[in-house]
């Protein structure tokens, strides 16, 4: 089997708003429980789940936010690059980087919805805030998909810039920012038209986007410079910049916009183990935190108590309680763990350990020499 995509633009990356009008193997995991004592403080107890995508274990992980368990661990899905939940928590969405594939799994049920082809070497996936859309960054072909999510077709086909990888929607749902990481901008696109509508200069090997809750600003991870860009919405421009550990991947704010949580991956060779806690307000690191080999991916629960991070070479996912900024619990994952979200349900129960999850037959994507 081809070495994917998007685990083989890793080296290369590491060698180096409100409103968009400018205005596996699956293991037992072993965790610190819920219940147990921090510093005193009991913890707090959550209910939600939390799918883990594990790209070369070519599979996605269910994992119990209340118990910090593994439910299940879907089969077959060829390099699952992304994941993310659609916002009335009934359908997970993962790209098959192999077969250039969407797929939408149904949440409580664990079975396949459908699948939607993409561009080349997809990396990313969101939805709109109403559910509607679906937008997935084609790494290979320079472009984002973008799919009817009620119906499962493909709408249009936008041209991005170098090598998309990383987007969110604004909250308001009226635009998309768009990472190129083989670039030095982030592309806007409006939904309404589904139109590139800007480019924004924003610094060295853009990676991923993260949204202030009230949409003025974004923030993005730039690999090449170890640090994250703060840009104005209104004016599309970069305010500042803030210096974190090696290569920088993944962003996240957390919903009460308190602190914003960055991801340093570093490389393979040399990985980088933390996360960097920057406070939103003044907009500087707070706290470094060690959180296993390759942070990659970062979410947070709604109540912005806890953060999940993919040790993406460590093959793990750690906990982070964002009221004590220490790890709470680690959780062993499936083979390279990178994407990473969140859903409020309590996971469904599951008929089996492992359930296999069988794809269409397509031409397998062209990976070339990209790492991601």
């Amino acid at each position: 089997m081809k070495k994917i995509i998007s685990i083989s633009i890793i080296a290369t990356i590491a060698a180096f708003a409100s409103a968009c009008a400018n205005t596996t193997t699956t293991n037992t995991a072993t965790t610190t429980s819920n219940s147990n004592a921090l510093n005193g403080d009991k913890l707090a107890t959550i209910q939600g789940t939390v799918w883990i995508a594990n790209e070369e274990g070519n599979s996605l992980t269910v994992v119990d936010a209340g118990t910090n368990k593994v439910i299940t661990t879907l089969t077959g899905i060829e390099g699952p690059h992304n994941v993310q939940m659609s916002p009335d928590n009934k359908t997970v969405w993962a790209v098959s980087g192999h077969k250039s594939l969407a797929v939408a799994i149904d949440a409580a049920t664990y079975t396949l919805k459908g699948t939607v082809p993409t561009g080349k070497s997809p990396a990313h996936i969101i939805l709109t805030p109403d559910g509607k859309s679906v937008y997935v960054t084609n790494g290979g072909d320079d472009s984002v998909t973008v799919i009817e999510a009620a119906t499962l077709k493909v709408v249009a086909t936008i041209p991005a810039g170098k090598s998309p990888h990383g987007l969110r929607s604004s909250p308001d749902g009226k635009c998309i920012y768009v990472a190129n990481v083989n670039d030095t901008k982030v592309s806007v696109i409006e939904t309404a038209t589904n139109t590139k509508v800007a480019d924004i200069e924003v610094g060295q090997k853009p990676a991923q986007v993260g949204f202030s809750p009230d949409g003025k600003f974004v923030y993005v991870s730039l690999v090449a410079e170890n640090a994250v860009a703060k840009i104005d919405v209104a004016s599309r421009t970069v305010t500042g910049k803030a210096q974190v550990g090696s290569g920088p991947i993944q962003v996240f704010v957390s919903p009460n916009d308190k602190y914003l949580l960055v991801a340093n991956q570093g490389t393979e060779s040399t990985p980088g183990t933390t996360i960097s806690v920057i406070d939103t307000a003044t907009f500087t690191v707070v706290k470094t935190v060690e959180t296993g080999k390759g942070a990659h991916g970062v979410v947070i629960e709604p109540s912005s108590r806890y953060a999940y991070i993919t040790n993406i070479f460590g093959n793990s996912v750690a906990i982070l309680d964002l009221a004590t900024l220490e790890i709470t619990a680690t959780v062993p994952m499936g083979l390279k763990p990178n994407g990473i979200t969140f859903s409020s349900l309590a996971p469904s129960p599951a008929p089996a350990a492992e359930i296999a999850i069988a794809l269409p037959e397509t031409k397998d994507s062209d990976d070339g020499d990209m790492k991601h």
